[in-house]
């Protein structure tokens, strides 16, 4: 049972109520899958990771009924709970998350329990994919064309599309009707939450009112306001594990393994040919081989955790944690993450948003989604719409995200825990905002020019890797941070928002009491003292060509210097994607598989 009914920690008001009755829910259903034993330990393929990317590979993979291939998982089988939207936040707090935390620094998180930032990965089958916000955004044309420029030869826009169609279902009226865009033949749905309310209507309205337009931001053009377009069937999760691998399970050539941690890849030092691995079931470690491939989808903290402990990474830092070298490479480097405040509170005079710390909501709304899979538990952690905009040239490439929730996050009873608030008088500060009615609003940095990495802490696999990721360190970061603010406090003063009388929330953070209300010195305090983390971490094994002395994988997503290893996840991405990054992971996994398909169709039958 990963939630107790004591209090959580740093969660005002209601916490023991909304505790006792998720735990209640996860009793009254758990679903779960049978164990897969292996029959066999030799495969032709092995997939590490059962996450976003892994399902889909190995289902794919296994389309071809003369391959055989082992999926193999850290995490155990997704449940009831993770089907609900709304409570997607309290998964951080579960066996369904590592638990890692980022390395303490002093541009970012210091308002946090430590100064520590809470680094969500998924540890379950469908990986993030289970535990995220579930929002589904391409990312901008220019940011794959730019990939291409790079010399990521097949990574144009155009080039990629296809893929994007290929596994979509696209539910949306209006939407599916562009068929360039869109498809409605894929096994991912693609869909508006049932719940939608007011407040978020007067967002989109407010967004008129300052010239945008209402966007397909997955279809030509990305700037301008939207409801969020989502990974939900029938108002629950709609994960990489339900869509891709679920269908697959029964498929004899598909042996999936969870509860299992591949703790190195097997390497031939001589040939430098991957041909297995070893992993640690139950207390015992043991070895599965691949006659054709290992790949790698455990993600952009996990991947080049693995990669270093089978010796490759960069030469002096195995050899610090003395770790033979077969490939030294810039692994773990080039770490990039979406970053946001999370303290951008807005109050209103209507009582038009979602609220959890009303018993009686809380009861008649899971009543509701049970019954009917309807109304507020359906939306994803409470937020419902977005916009894409330009803050500095209006060249069509947006600097900013604005994130919208109809809802005052201290009113999740379990929310505060997630940040990691760190004392008594950030409690006070969030405390007053539990019992008003209001939104919030995360303005999301899109491009940030401060890079991280992953580092090892030692060799012994079983312990977390070490999360650096300098958030801020680059001031242009916190200039662009700011400009994305102002926009949005402007925004709450448009006649939509007035109506609703929208006013944000004006009590200073006690950090940060020295500057001047909204001053520009107050708003780069509360940034690095509120800073939260998007969860969208890329880029630790990055895709280049060979010459590119920072790339790991080549455009084809091979491991350089290593023969029949591929890294399949967000690690590849050179740079982070302008958006929520679930569906470019979608698409690196599709696109993989059609290559690893085609390069051994052709070596095992000539063509």
């Amino acid at each position: 049972m990963f939630l107790s009914d004591t209090p959580l920690p740093n969660s005002p008001g209601n916490s023991k109520i909304a505790s006792r009755w998720l735990v209640l829910l996860l009793l009254l259903y758990q679903h779960t899958a049978a164990d897969t034993f292996m029959t066999s330990p030799d495969y032709d393929f092995i997939v590490v990771g059962a996450g976003t990317a892994g399902c889909l590979v190995a289902a794919r993979l296994s389309e071809i009924p003369q391959w055989s291939v082992l999926l193999i998982e850290a995490g155990d089988e997704e449940n009831f709970l993770h089907s609900i939207p709304l409570i997607a936040p309290m998964f951080i707090l579960s066996a369904s998350n590592w638990g890692y935390k980022a390395e303490k620094n002093d541009t970012f998180g210091l308002g946090l329990r430590e100064g520590r930032l809470i680094w969500p990965r998924g540890k379950v089958m469908g990986g993030s994919s289970v535990i995220n916000s579930m929002i589904y955004t391409r990312g901008n044309r220019k940011d794959f064309d730019n990939w291409e420029r790079l010399g990521n030869k097949g990574w144009g826009y155009d080039q990629i599309l296809p893929y994007y169609l290929k596994h979509e279902n696209m539910t949306i009226e209006n939407l599916m009707k562009d068929t360039k865009y869109h498809s409605t033949k894929g096994e991912l749905d693609i869909s508006y939450p049932p719940h939608r309310t007011s407040i978020s209507e007067a967002f989109i309205a407010a967004g008129m009112e300052k010239g945008y337009k209402t966007v397909d931001y997955n279809a030509k053009s990305q700037t301008g306001f939207s409801f969020c377009q989502t990974t939900i069937r029938d108002g629950g999760r709609w994960s990489s594990n339900r869509a891709f691998l679920e269908p697959a399970r029964n498929r004899k050539n598909l042996t999936v393994m969870k509860k299992t941690l591949v703790t190195k890849i097997i390497i031939d030092p001589y040939s430098r040919r991957a041909y297995g691995v070893e992993y640690r079931s139950y207390g015992t470690v043991m070895r599965a081989y691949a006659g054709g491939e290992v790949i790698v989808s455990a993600g952009s903290t996990n991947t080049p955790q693995l990669l270093m402990l089978s010796g490759i990474g960069p030469k002096d830092h195995l050899k610090e944690h003395r770790i033979p070298v077969i490939q030294d490479s810039k692994v773990g480097y080039n770490l990039q993450d979406h970053v946001s405040l999370i303290n951008l509170f807005f109050t209103v005079n209507k009582s038009v948003d979602i609220h959890l710390n009303r018993p009686v909501n809380v009861i008649n709304n899971l009543a509701q989604f049970a019954r009917e899979r309807y109304g507020e538990f359906t939306v994803p952690s409470g937020f419902e719409a977005l916009s894409f905009v330009d803050v500095d040239d209006n060249d069509g490439f947006p600097e900013i995200e604005m994130f919208f929730g109809g809802l005052l996050l201290p009113t999740i009873p379990f929310y505060l825990s997630r940040l990691g608030v760190l004392s008594d008088e950030f409690n006070k500060f969030f405390s007053p905002l539990t019992s008003m009615n209001g939104f919030t609003v995360l303005p999301i940095l899109l491009r940030p020019h401060s890079l991280g990495r992953v580092k090892l802490r030692d060799n012994n696999p079983l312990n977390p890797p070490l999360v650096y990721p300098n958030y801020l360190s680059d001031h242009k970061d916190v200039e662009t941070l700011i400009k994305g603010i102002r926009m949005t406090v402007d925004l709450t003063k448009t006649k939509a928002m007035q109506e609703l009388g929208a006013d944000l929330f004006r009590k200073p953070l006690p950090t940060c009491k020295q500057h001047k209300f909204e001053s520009d010195e107050y708003w780069e305090c509360a940034i690095r003292y509120m800073t939260l983390s998007i969860q969208h971490s890329v880029g630790t094994c990055k895709m280049g060509p060979d010459s590119d002395p920072d790339a790991v994988v080549d455009s084809r997503l091979r491991v350089r210097g290593i023969r029949n290893l591929r890294v399949v996840d967000a690690s590849i991405m050179p740079f982070i994607t302008s958006g929520h990054t679930m569906a470019p992971v979608y698409l690196i996994a599709e696109k993989a598989a059609d290559m690893i398909k085609a390069d051994w169709t052709a070596y095992y039958y000539g063509k």
